[in-house]
């Protein structure tokens, strides 16, 4: 029975052991048969030239990516197979370094062209090959680690990968803060040209911002692969974060972003533990300025709110709404900024990067700025006031509401209606309620046949009769034209606007009412036809 037992345990182990050498030997074909396919590539990128050289760079990226992965998960798999896995990682690395040196051949002589021609597209392109550079950099990184869990030797190649990295990060970060200073200049003059901007100048400003963002991307991924090799890079943190643009530009990725923030923790982290009740006592203080701030905001706002609404300048709500709000908001800025200054934040280059993105986000939103500049003219010469009746842009109604951008309108007919600040400030304003009197127009016929001063006196006693028609200034009453089929009455009374259609409906009525009691005819257009027979 044991005999039997061992024969067959001997068997299943022999065939597990033939199955696990079959998967081994099917792995290590597809791996040279990738490799293989990747240096036909290699071979043939050395004689392709223009587009041509560009799709077998994309193929090599394609399978060398496919081979990445495969390594990859190979490496995951449990037990680690060394004997099988070492010579494809080392072969790996060593096609890695041969195309860093392709990249790094290929800059080299894109650098000898500056200053030959068009040198903003020289730039982008050295750019776009740092971004190339970043992927397979992150794959060398990679395939180190993996040596070492194989036992390689990678002392050498590894001291030469921190080595290049740390020039690198330094040359991008030189490159980073030459673009942005080379950004301010180009968004400078785009906005001092304003609606006269030229598409070279906007070009000019588009491509910095993208060269700007690659790299600060690429710096990034060298800051990253560096903290996985132990360096020190808090001082490439602070500079990307304080002159890239900062978070307005999306210039800081993820992981840098990540890192930046895993760098403020460990340091508070460090200030708690070394400073201990003062580091408690400035959170304290920090608190309590918001907390201040914020009555204090409140505060300004209600002296404020009452200041303007008392005062003899009468301003309007618009003017009122904005004094409120920016003294208050103003405060509790001006409060956050000591109470961050009380923790021992740099002020300096966050003001500054938000400088640089007020510049940015102005020259991009020029539109919505044009509206608010509107408003600041609406808000100062008062043309009109929440609650008027006016005719602005096309639309007549009454203003419900008003911001620095837009006027909203109710319409007669009870439509709402947002219309933009620039609509209103560049067309003609009607303020129809804005003075105190309106005059009220009217035309009435009557037949040639009637008395012409019986029909004044009635049209006068009407208009003078109506409670709602003003003494001063006095109505006019006079005969105005000889029409074809009747003698036209101008009346004009005045009144107050509010009563316009009142006094201008009840007329109409009162007019057809008496002209009938008084026997005065209203004529209607009459055509004589004659009909001749022959």
């Amino acid at each position: 029975m044991y005999r039997t037992f061992t024969l067959i345990m001997l068997t299943l182990m022999t065939l597990i052991g033939t199955q696990v050498q079959a998967e081994e030997a099917d792995i290590a074909s597809e791996l040279t048969s990738l490799q293989q396919s990747i240096d036909r590539d290699v071979i043939q990128l050395r004689e392709d030239q223009g587009e041509l050289s560009l799709f077998t760079e994309y193929r090599i990226k394609q399978k060398s990516a496919l081979l990445h992965q495969r390594l990859e998960e190979l490496m995951n798999l449990a037990p680690l197979n060394a004997e099988l896995l070492a010579p494809y990682v080392k072969d790996h690395l060593k096609f890695i370094e041969a195309v860093d040196t392709y990249y790094l051949s290929g800059m080299h002589i894109l650098k000898t062209t500056l200053g030959k021609g068009n040198d903003a597209d020289v730039m982008m392109q050295l750019t776009n090959r740092e971004l190339e550079r970043d992927d397979m950099l992150q794959a060398k990184s990679e395939a180190l680690n993996w040596a070492e869990k194989l036992s390689i030797d990678t002392g050498d190649v590894k001291q030469k990968l921190t080595d290049s990295l740390i020039e690198r990060a330094d040359n991008l970060d030189s490159l980073v803060h030459f673009t942005q200073d080379r950004l301010k200049v180009a968004v400078a003059d785009a906005s001092l040209a304003g609606k006269d901007v030229s598409g070279e100048q906007t070009a000019k400003v588009t491509q910095l911002n993208e060269r700007l963002s690659h790299s600060s991307s690429s710096l990034g991924v060298s800051i990253q692969l560096l903290d996985t090799l132990g360096q020190d890079t808090s001082e490439l943190k602070q500079t990307l974060f304080s002159t890239s643009g900062d978070i307005t530009q999306d210039v800081l990725n993820l992981d840098v972003a990540s890192s930046l923030v895993e760098q403020w923790l460990t340091t508070a982290k460090n200030q708690a533990i070394d400073n201990g009740p003062s580091f408690v006592f400035k959170v304290f203080i920090f608190l309590l300025i918001l907390v201040i701030a914020s009555l204090v905001g409140k505060g300004v706002e209600k002296l404020v709110r009452k200041a303007v609404s008392n005062s003899k300048l009468k301003f309007s709500k618009l003017l009122q709404e904005f004094f409120t709000s920016l003294s208050g908001k103003a405060v509790f800025t001006i409060g956050v900024l000591i109470a961050l200054s009380q923790l021992g934040f740099e002020l300096g280059p966050l003001l500054a990067g938000f400088g640089v993105a007020g510049v940015i986000i102005g020259f991009a939103l020029q539109d919505t700025l044009s509206n608010f500049a509107s408003g600041m003219m609406i808000l100062v010469y008062r043309p009109y006031d929440v609650g008027d009746l006016i005719n602005a842009a096309g639309v007549t109604g009454k203003v419900s509401h008003m911001s620095l951008v837009s006027t909203t309108i109710k319409t007669l007919d009870n439509q709402r209606l947002i219309i933009p600040n620039n609509k209103i400030w560049g067309d003609t304003i009607n303020n129809i309620t804005v003075e105190h009197q309106r005059r009220v127009d009217m035309t009435f016929g009557i037949g040639y046949g009637d008395d012409i001063e019986k029909a004044e006196r009635v049209l006068m006693d009407i208009v003078t009769s109506h409670p709602k028609t003003l003494k001063n200034p006095e109505p006019m009453v006079k005969l105005h034209t000889l029409g074809e089929s009747s003698v036209d009455f101008i009346v004009r009374p005045w009144a107050k606007p509010e009563d316009y259609w009142d006094v201008y409906w009840d007329i109409t009525r009162e007019v057809k009412m008496r002209f009938d009691r008084e026997n005065i005819s209203i004529p209607f257009p009459q055509r004589d036809v004659h009909v001749y027979q022959s």
